[in-house]
């Protein structure tokens, strides 16, 4: 007969024993992979089956963001200063990678909301929902990477040796989305009004981050450009894909190490108020 796991609730709190609840989130996080697994496999096959154009929408927004830009700058409406790159490249690769944070952003709370249902009638590890959310954001990372390849293969741009170390550009932008993410999501499942107010907020970051607009080189919008912790991410993994020479690499790592200690803060903070946004779910 095989052994049950039997699991002991207390009211005692889990910050009591620190250790302990170390133990639990990494004990949770492995028994979750499987699961996650299985949702993003359901999650992806849902999202792409119901839609005429597919996988095709993994892309198709940045495109149509990336043409607008280009045409705003074309026709005069909107004066952008010199890139390092041309100018339409300089903002596709700006925007698919923004897609990738914003992916990686909004997975935690897209997750959480799409399980309801399970979170209020069974009992299984939270991480699942995380780790399901990382899964999908790779998967359409890997989409956009690709088609970004294309595109510098059409255009004639080599990397060279740094584009070996691209993947860390990618790998910062969701550690820091799925961190920001995960922070977000208990207050946004208590108030709705956070869901709502995140595009706006989200929309005018975008123009304070060098995605469509290069660094400007004084005043207050480079204030607010430098003091944004995105645009390093951004900038890094735009110059290493484009065989630059990153300028920023010392704020991208440390922004990376910042944020990789402050995701293991939101992660706890995400255990502890999961009891409540279940109770809050199953009134």
């Amino acid at each position: 007969m095989t052994e049950q796991q039997v699991t002991i609730y207390t009211p005692e709190s889990l910050l009591a024993n620190p250790r302990k609840m170390l133990r639990e989130m990494f004990s949770d996080l492995a028994a979750g992979r499987e699961l996650a697994w299985r949702l993003v496999v359901r999650d992806i096959s849902a999202q792409y089956r119901q839609a005429f154009l597919g996988i095709l929408w993994a892309f198709i927004l940045p495109l149509a963001n990336t043409v607008t830009w280009i045409f705003l700058s074309k026709s005069g409406i909107v004066n952008v200063a010199s890139t390092t790159v041309p100018y339409p490249l300089y903002v596709f690769t700006g925007t698919m990678l923004w897609a990738i944070f914003m992916d990686a952003l909004n997975a935690p709370m897209q997750q959480v909301n799409a399980a309801r249902g399970m979170l209020a009638k069974l009992n299984f590890p939270r991480e699942a929902l995380i780790v399901s959310g990382i899964y999908q954001t790779l998967f359409n990372a890997a989409i956009k990477v690709a088609l970004i390849l294309v595109t510098l293969v059409v255009v004639g741009i080599n990397p060279g040796w740094n584009l070996l170390f691209f993947p860390l550009g990618i790998v910062s932008l969701i550690l820091v989305g799925t961190t920001l993410g995960l922070f977000i999501t208990p207050l946004g499942m208590l108030y709705g009004d956070i869901g709502r107010a995140l595009p706006l907020f989200m929309q005018f970051l975008m123009y304070i981050t060098p995605v469509v607009f290069p660094m400007p080189m004084g005043g207050l919008a480079a204030t607010l450009f430098m003091l944004n912790p995105i645009t390093p991410l951004i900038l890094t993994a735009r110059d290493l894909l484009t065989g630059q020479v990153p300028q920023f690499m010392t704020y991208f790592i440390s922004v990376n190490l910042v944020m990789g200690l402050f995701f293991f803060v939101v992660w706890m903070i995400y255990r502890l108020a999961m009891p409540i946004l279940i109770e809050r779910m199953s009134s």
